[in-house]
């Protein structure tokens, strides 16, 4: 196999100071957030609404269940077409249309109810474009942090927009919940969507390559540049962007998903994503359901309770993010400033195997949440993307991380299922996530070994 492995970025590369740097890297990455907020509150729509829609629109269980899983199918087949037109196109314009067009799919749910013979179809037609629509919304954002940030600073950036996904759930869920309940449930669709559209706007006024942005200056370029960012990603030269555009012709994407999955490196951090997302998806789709039927809770206390492992994962994510970028300031190698966080926090999420042995409710909540706060803190698979993704390649190299993170959100609930199935308990499905919370660790340390840039091999680099 040829090797990938060229260069490595020094985590400690700081030739000017960052307060005199500029700082309007903070500003592109305050809009990463919000856009993954509101991503993430799309997604949640149809399970805020989903009861009161099934009562008007008389949708059996069966079918509901069906346009939960619209979403994860189109979600995972347009990955990596997503990642290619990142490459292919830059990640602001492509990026901006994916806002409008998720929130526009968004906005048009709440007008099924004028459907109501077609209204699975249309309603799964729509999540199903929402799903595809969402595609290069993560890859994008690892391609704009590894152009704006450089390597000692990107772990925080990248836990920051990846935490979004938690913040969302208790930012969100509330409005949306009186949204339904005071207004009706089509409203939660057009004014979550009619804000995804705006923001759509906003994009294309904040978002710019590096060397491009109307308000940045030399002095922070330098930095970022220097950094480690990869700041002509987007607005390359002549020769770099005839180089880009042979690297993303048909025939090369396929033969450079091979190289990726060839190497050590980048293979490991894709397994890694798709264990570490296993627990993710047991705590969006069983873990109400587990408080309820295993721990006699009410649905009302569910609900609450289940806002709290989100707010432990948001809180883990950011202190993850701001301990490796701490790490790497000290002069630790990014290897180890990576992967400490990484392997702490995932051996803490192991720990929900121990709700099998306990009885009090407020207990298992307590472990609930130490087990999501760890998957948040060591959930910077993002940032080693950032780290590790060849330059012409990395929106495609994104969307094959997030593929592999995809499938564990339609293999998980599955999983759980059958075994609910077959012995009636939890138990097992606690000692399957759990299982997977360890390979994450084993993915870390024992396959990805150095944390560093990887460059294509020289035959991938040119056109046949």
């Amino acid at each position: 196999m040829p090797a990938l492995d060229r260069q490595d970025e020094p985590a400690t590369a700081t030739p000017m100071a960052t307060v005199t740097a500029g700082r309007i890297r903070y500003l592109i990455l305050a809009m990463l957030f919000v856009v993954t907020t509101i991503n993430y509150a799309d997604r949640s729509t149809l399970s805020i609404a989903g009861d009161s829609m099934q009562k008007d629109l008389h949708i059996s269980s069966g079918e509901l269940g069906v346009l939960f899983s619209a979403f994860s199918w189109s979600y995972l087949v347009a990955q990596i077409p997503g990642g290619w037109l990142l490459d292919r196109f830059g990640s602001k314009k492509v990026y901006g249309i994916a806002i409008f067009l998720w929130s526009l799919f968004t906005m048009l749910q709440g007008a099924i109810g004028f459907f109501a013979g077609a209204a699975v179809v249309l309603l799964f037609v729509l999540r199903f474009a929402v799903g595809f629509a969402e595609a290069p919304s993560f890859p994008g954002n690892s391609r704009i942090v590894a152009t704006w940030f450089p390597t000692k600073e990107r772990g925080f950036a990248s836990a920051l927009f990846n935490s979004a996904q938690y913040f969302a759930t208790v930012a969100f869920a509330p409005l949306m919940g009186w949204l339904v309940t005071s207004m009706g449930w089509e409203h939660v669709f057009t004014v979550i969507g009619g804000v995804g559209v705006i923001l759509a706007l906003v994009w294309t006024k904040v978002i710019y390559a590096p060397r491009s942005h109307p308000r940045v200056k030399k002095a922070e370029l330098d930095y970022i540049s220097s950094g480690g960012a990869l700041i002509d990603m987007d607005a390359p030269t002549a020769e770099e962007d005839m180089q880009a555009k042979q690297a993303t012709s048909g025939r090369q994407n396929l033969r450079h998903i091979g190289a990726l999955l060839k190497n050590r490196i980048t293979l490991g951090v894709f397994i890694g994503q798709y264990f570490i997302n296993t627990i993710t998806w047991f705590f969006l789709t069983w873990f109400p359901v587990y408080l309820v039927q295993e721990r006699d809770m009410s649905i009302l206390e569910a609900g609450f309770v289940s806002s709290l492992p989100a707010l432990c994962g948001f809180i883990g994510g950011i202190l993850g993010g701001w301990l490796s970028d701490r790490l790497a300031r000290r002069g630790t190698s990014l290897t180890a400033a990576r992967k400490i966080p990484i392997v702490t926090g995932l051996l803490l999420s192991t720990s929900i195997i121990i709700c099998n042995y306990v009885s009090a409710s407020w207990l298992v909540v307590l472990i609930m949440s130490l087990a999501f706060f760890g998957k948040g803190m060591g959930a910077l698979g993002w940032a080693v993307m950032a780290d590790v993704s060849p330059k012409h390649i990395a929106g495609l190299a994104g969307g094959v991380f997030n593929t592999f993170g995809a499938v564990a959100g339609i293999v998980t609930p599955l999983v759980i299922g059958y075994i609910l199935d077959a012995t009636g308990s939890f138990d097992l499905a606690l000692v399957f996530v759990s299982a997977c919370a360890a390979m994450a660790v084993v993915s870390y340390v024992v396959i990805v070994r150095d944390i560093k840039r990887i460059e294509l091999p020289d035959q991938l680099q040119t056109a046949e």
